[in-house]
């Protein structure tokens, strides 16, 4: 309503509006509940939710009807939105308005709704949201919960979703699903009194589709009084809804089903309701043979396969131990593992995942020992030529319980010891079917039987989340062990493992592959943690105890003990490899060395002994695998241990003695480095935690044993690289391979194509291969090849070359092709001989490269240890050489492995380590030199990555000369007494040749932030460099070095220790002289490139931070000239623009009371200025003066096509305003028609009519006569 008294109201930049009074607050309340409609289309579920509260909140507190009425009829509306969210937000609202307003009728909501959303009256535009319209306005009566007080809204609602039901392309079965929902929340009495004869027409028809069944199946379960057998049978025929009638029908529903969601990849529901209901009437076996083997499965693979081993994945819970037996062993498992063979090939669905969940969530949920096991051994005997199907390292066995492990376990011993492969549920691919590939043998099968069940045993150990005890895990060890190394003559209760006897013996692939899982498995005991919690409650330094028992022994001596009783059971068992007398007083002596150790570990723990005994063991156990090798090991080792003993005693040898024999830490450390050449990771490992635990007794000619096996300058004879030979590097190669890739033999259908494209693919390398080396055949192969073509008088002279050729006779054919024979097959053999040794010398550096890689292992252990030790000074200059000789060398995979490694243990544990050498008395001189050196050669460098380690250990060197920092007064004593054993005078002359060396030479492999990384660590030798810096902003060789001294000295400057360090009257020249430096670097200014305007901002950096100081401490300096250069600068105005340069330099001149001038209003005035003259340059849209026609009824005479178009358009008056458009267009392209060939011209016009065509024909004969 308007107000008279109050008169017109003029909004902000706005038509004038007259003022509308509102008392009541009848326009603002209606405000807000427009707003909440909004809110409850929005995407944010939260928004919608409280959108939803607030208008049920307002509609109770206005309780009018029309309120109520229009949001109800705003919210029907919204059914039909096109935003999924919004509809949700509707459909969610709406119900709760009718849960909470029981006045609203459900039937005239419903009459609303279908008079809103028009199923007969919609287009098909229009379908798409009228459909989701009404399906979400039943949904929202549904979730009123008023739904069963009106039984006739109820029927209603069901006969629309009826009709929903066939729009599937947009609601699928969600129409379906709802009717199912509805269903479950109705009573019995509705259902048999309104819901059934409605529902008559599906569930009579319930085997024609997968929805109508899945109706009567809930309606069956949900009201089983109603729909008894007597009424199932009025309704399908029979009784039971599994019969052999029924079954055929069944089959193609599920068919159907199983087509409906190929793309959702899940289950259908109807088929799960099924299998509920084969297990309820107790036609389960019934159900899998007719519908699932013969009906489901005689289709091709697919859909319907893939919906058997789903609905084979959710029957597992519901089976007993002889239903899953039943069917883990018949066509549907054979099927499976036929998927399982041909899914490897790339790009193929794979089910074996989906699979592994159902298991997995099998194995979670039941808690049965037999029916855990029944599933696990079903999986585990579905092979294909002796292999399972299912991966060694499956991890479905977390979850099994202790009782059932222990029989798993069981089973694979016996499997591996008496394979059983007619038990075994065997598949085979098509190709094998069809006879394309020949049949394996059956020693060959039990070969790859035994290859899966090794590490099967190993991943059951490995595995941290799996419950098993000590037992279990020693008895697994032990068997593992035993079938590696030793073969049974006569079984003994003694021996557990010579029970079960080999029906088929062990081959020497397999006892390589047991052997290599058994190194892989005692890898992992040496840091497995305490398995007993009794123990580790009971003593807290246990938990973290690595590789021991509860008892505190270690599983490897537990191991030990176990080979010397096989040893000695000589009439039971046999070693594989028979021991000497040698062996065997080796293996002897290292027990009782151990022995020993134990004893004195008892008594006085020491690191040197655990590491002694962990040494001994490990070499003991390798001389099953390399008896040699291990007995040289095992005398150096017994003899390191007695030197290490009689160095504690109190008996003292001569200096003589000592120097004739080395240190016993320098064989250890050689013995180290001879194992770490083994490709081992047990070995590796071992031999980092040995030489962790000997590294405080470590000496001088120890640490140079390792620091020459890194040396570049070194040959390997002289560097102490141990390369192992080619074939056993080869062969533990390979073992390395068959353990970590446990199923590499896994194949199937894709077998024989995987192996004929390499060979094809290997035959063809190899041809290119030889043609190349054709191409470079040498000068002796073509000298042989004429002595052998004269001899027989091939090569002909210009006279009688065709006579000869004509003459020989078959004999001397057959001579030539023999010599020529031998002698291509000897250049032949050359060549390869040549190939296999540069393949020999690649795979020898290989081998050295990653030999080195482990020996930095000990380095950065050591590092790590013994930071603090004299001898890390030692380290510093190999490593640079190291770093310094891989930045140089070629670039390969494992040669930049190798140097990021060894830069990354030089720069976080040397130069950066918080440890660090204290102690450096009487080394001061030598540690100058150093020094001298390092700095020296970081300026020969070319490489300014290099150049920045060796500066870092220029700076590491002061570091250790400087010592513990103390706080001290700022004084000149103070300032030497900061720098500890550092010659200060000799230090700041060797960094100030650096820092000249940088300013004055052009390209130096210095760098700018290597100094200012020097005057932040060490203030004492930064203020005896300033004057240097000072000197280089003007003086510097080019802009960035000029630039680079500015910020040196502005970080100098900043530090409050270098402030502390310096004293007022030098302080105060310190700032005159950068001010005039300043002030000479500021004048004359031309931005010419990048490097200028580097320096200019770096300038004026520093002249803010000196302006402001020098004001802010007083010092007196007069700034007039550097004001007046400043000011110089924007003598031309060029500094008025916005960018870095400009704002550093305003913030200097702000210092000295100058302002930024504003000049942002005339530019303003500019831009609107251009914008008003910008439209009258060229006015779009309008035609040109010169072309518009001036006399129209002039006569033309055209040529040509041109005058046949104009007197078709003159004829054509009647055809209207288009062809006078499309003329014109074709009249205004111009030159570009005229450009186009006759073809295109004929192609780009559009097809003319008959009328036309007659048209022209009659003006072309017209004028062809009054010509």
């Amino acid at each position: 309503m308007v107000d008279p008294e109050s008169g017109p109201v003029r909004p902000e930049d706005g038509p004038v509006r007259p003022a509308v009074s509102d008392p009541d607050g009848l326009l603002k309340r209606s405000r807000e509940l427009l707003d909440l409609f909004w809110e409850i289309a929005k995407p944010e579920r939260e928004t919608r939710l409280q959108a939803a509260e607030k208008l049920v909140e307002q509609l109770k507190k206005s309780g009018e009807a029309d309120e109520l009425n229009y949001a109800v009829k705003r919210l029907v509306n919204g059914l039909s939105h096109t935003r999924e969210q919004a509809r949700t937000g509707y459909s969610a609202t709406l119900a709760q308005v009718l849960s909470v307003f029981e006045e609203i009728s459900l039937q005239s909501t419903l009459d609303q709704i279908k008079e809103k959303h028009n199923l007969q009256t919609a287009n098909k535009k229009q379908i798409r949201n009228v459909v989701f319209g009404n399906f979400f306005g039943v949904l929202a009566l549904s979730q009123s919960s008023r739904l069963h007080k009106e039984t006739q809204v109820l029927l209603e609602c069901i006969k629309l979703l009826q009709t929903l039901s066939q729009y599937r392309e947009h609601l699928r079965e969600l129409p379906r699903k709802t009717m199912v929902d509805i269903l479950s929340e109705t009573s019995e009495e509705v259902f048999e009194e309104v819901l059934l004869n409605a529902l008559q027409t599906d569930l009579t028809c319930a085997l024609s589709s997968p929805e109508q069944l899945e109706l009567l199946l809930v309606a069956m379960q949900k009201f089983p009084s109603v729909i008894k057998p007597a009424k199932l049978k009025k309704l399908l025929g029979t009784a039971n809804i599994i019969s052999a009638n029924t079954l055929p029908r069944l089959v193609e529903v599920l068919k159907t089903a199983a087509r409906s969601v190929k793309k959702e990849s899940v289950l259908p529901s109807v088929a799960l309701d099924l299998l509920h209901v084969s297990l309820r009437e107790d036609s389960f076996e019934l159900f899998w043979k007719e519908a699932v083997i013969s009906g489901l499965l005689s289709d091709p693979p697919g859909p319907c396969h893939y919906l058997v081993f789903r609905l084979l994945g959710v029957a597992l819970p519901l089976l007993s131990v002889s239903q899953l037996q039943f069917v883990l062993s018949g066509e549907v498992m054979r099927r499976y593992g036929e998927h399982v063979a041909s899914a490897q090939l790339p790009e193929r669905f794979k089910f074996s995942p989906e699979m592994g969940e159902y298991v997995n969530s099998f194995m979670q949920s039941c808690r049965e020992p037999e029916r855990q096991l029944t599933v696990i051994l079903a999986f585990t005997q579905l092979t294909h030529q002796g292999y399972p199907a299912v991966p060694s390292h499956w991890k479905v066995v977390e979850h099994m319980e202790p009782k059932a492990l222990r029989q798993y376990i069981a089973w694979l011993k016996e499997a591996f010891c008496q394979p059983q492969l007619d038990k075994c549920l065997e598949f085979s691919t098509r190709k094998q079917r069809e006879g394309q590939e020949s049949t394996v043998p059956n020693e060959t099968c039990v070969f790859r039987f035994r290859k899966w069940i090794v590490p099967r045993l190993t991943s059951i150990v490995e595995n941290n989340r799996i419950k098993k005890d000590e037992e279990l895990v020693m008895g697994i060890a032990r068997f593992i062990f035993f079938h590696a190394f030793f073969d049974t003559k006569k079984a003994t209760a003694g021996i557990p493992e010579t029970t079960c006897s080999l029906s088929v013996p062990l081959d020497s692939t397999t006892r390589g592959i047991t052997s290599s899982a058994f190194y892989s498995l005692l890898q992992h005991l040496n840091v497995l943690p305490v398995l007993d919690d009794s123990a580790e409650a009971g003593a807290g330094s246990k938990r973290r105890a690595l590789g021991v028992m509860a008892d505190g022994s270690m599983w490897v001596h537990r191991l030990a003990e176990f080979a010397d009783a096989l040893l000695k059971q000589d009439a039971h068992v046999q070693n594989t490899r028979t021991f000497t007398e040698e062996h065997t007083q080796a293996w002897d002596s290292m027990l009782q060395s151990v022995e020993m150790l134990m004893k004195k570990m008892k008594k006085s723990p020491a690191p040197e002994h655990t590491a002694f005994q962990h040494l001994f063991l490990i070499v003991g156990i390798q001389m099953f695998m390399a008896p040699e090798d291990s007995v040289e090991l095992l005398k150096d080792l017994r003899s390191c241990m007695e030197k290490a003993q009689a160095k504690k005693s109190k008996k003292k040898k001569k200096e003589a003695d000592c120097e004739q024999e080395p240190h016993w830490v320098e064989v250890v450390v050689e013995i180290l480095l001879s194992l770490l050449s083994q490709p081992s990771r047990l070995i590796r490992n071992v031999c980092k935690t040995a030489f962790s635990r000997v590294c405080p007794h470590l000496t001088q000619p120890a640490l140079s044993a390792i620091l020459n096996v890194l040396d570049p300058s070194k040959d390997e004879d002289e560097s102490g690289v141990v390369v192992m030979d080619e074939k056993e590097g080869e062969k533990k190669l390979a073992e390395e391979e068959d353990e970590e890739d446990e199923d590499e033999d896994k194949d199937g259908e894709q077998e024989g194509e995987d192996e004929g494209e390499s060979d094809s693919s290997d035959d063809d390398a190899d041809d290119e291969a030889m043609e190349e080396e054709q191409e470079e055949v040498d000068q002796n192969f073509r000298l042989e090849l004429m002595k052998v073509l004269q001899g027989q008088n091939e090569l002909a002279t210009e006279e009688d070359g065709g006579e000869d050729e004509q003459e020989m006779d078959d004999e001397a054919m057959m001579k030539l092709d023999k010599n020529l024979a031998t002698l291509f097959g000897e250049q032949k053999k050359k060549l390869q001989a040549k190939k296999d040794e540069k393949e020999r010398l690649r795979r020898e550096k290989m081998l050295v490269r990653d030999f080195k890689i482990k020996v930095l292992d000990l380095v950065e252990v050591f590092l790590i240890k013994q930071g603090s030790s004299v001898l890390v000074l030692g380290m510093v200059e190999p490593l640079l050489s190291v770093i310094e000789n891989g930045m140089s060398s070629e670039s390969g995979q494992q040669e930049m492995d190798f140097l990021r490694r060894a830069a990354a243990i030089f720069r976080n544990q040397l130069c950066r380590g918080k440890q660090y050498c204290k102690e450096v008395e009487g080394r001061e001189a030598e540690l100058h030199e150093m020094l001298e050196r390092l700095i020296g050669r970081a300026q020969k460098l070319r490489d300014s990555s290099v150049a920045l380690y060796y500066f870092s250990a220029a700076l590491y060197v002061v570091k250790v000369l400087r010592g513990v920092v103390k706080e001290t007064d700022a004084s000149q004593a103070a300032e030497e007494k900061s720098m500890g054993k550092a010659d200060v005078e000799r230090v700041t002359n060797c960094f100030r040749d650096a820092l000249t060396s940088f300013m004055t030479r052009r390209k130096s492999p210095l760098t700018g932030d290597m100094f200012i990384d020097l005057f932040n660590r060490f203030p004492a030798v930064c203020v005896n460099l300033l004057d240097t810096a000072v000197e280089n902003i003007t003086a510097g060789v080019r802009e960035h070095q000029q630039s680079q001294a500015c910020a040196m000295l502005l970080r100098a400057l900043q530090s409050k220790d270098v402030k502390q360090l310096i004293p007022s009257a030098q302080w105060t020249k310190l700032c005159q002289k950068t001010a005039q430096q300043l002030i000479q670097c500021l004048q004359h200014v031309e931005h010419k490139n990048k490097a200028v305007h580097e320096r200019t901002v770096k300038a004026l950096e520093l002249c803010q931070y000196l302006v402001r100081t020098i004001h802010t401490q007083k010092v007196e300096v007069n700034l007039d000239p550097l004001r007046d250069a400043l000011r110089s600068m924007n003598a031309d105005g060029s500094l008025q623009k916005a960018g870095q340069l400009e704002d550093t330099y305003w913030s200097v001149m702000k210092l000295f009371g100058i302002q930024k001038p504003k000049v942002e209003k005339v530019k303003k005035v500019v831009e609107e200025q251009t914008e008003q003259e910008a439209p009258k340059k060229k006015k779009k849209g309008f035609l040109p003066e010169s072309k518009k026609r001036k006399n129209r009824k002039k006569p033309q005479v055209l040529e040509g096509k041109e005058a046949t178009e104009t007197a078709a358009g003159a004829g054509g008056v009647e055809g209207g305003k288009k062809k006078k458009k499309k003329k014109n267009k074709r009249k205004g392209q111009g030159a570009q028609s005229e450009a186009q060939s006759p073809n295109k011209k004929a192609k780009t016009e559009p097809p003319q009519s008959k009328k036309q065509k007659k048209k022209q024909k009659q003006a072309g004969g017209d004028q062809a006569s009054a010509e």
